[in-house]
């Protein structure tokens, strides 16, 4: 039976690829996706940001929108 690009859940299968990953693992996952630069890697890097900022605290969040501006400007 083939799936259908609608049926696929790109969040659930990122992070069902990344379950019981240790720090070392995922930060080697993180560093060659930004390496790549290929643009396949960005939705498992929002996806990885996503989990991020929702688990962070209001002042961890305002720590990263402060990084963010500064490297934009």
């Amino acid at each position: 039976m083939a799936i259908s690009i609608k049926d696929l859940d790109l969040r659930q299968a990122i992070i069902a690829k990344l379950n019981g990953v240790n720090q070392e693992s995922l930060r080697e996952t993180i560093t060659d996706a930004i390496q790549s630069k290929e643009e396949k890697t960005l939705p498992g890097l929002g996806v990885l940001f996503e989990i991020l900022w929702q688990n962070s605290s209001d002042q961890k969040q305002q720590e990263m929108l402060d990084i963010m501006v500064e490297n934009l400007s």
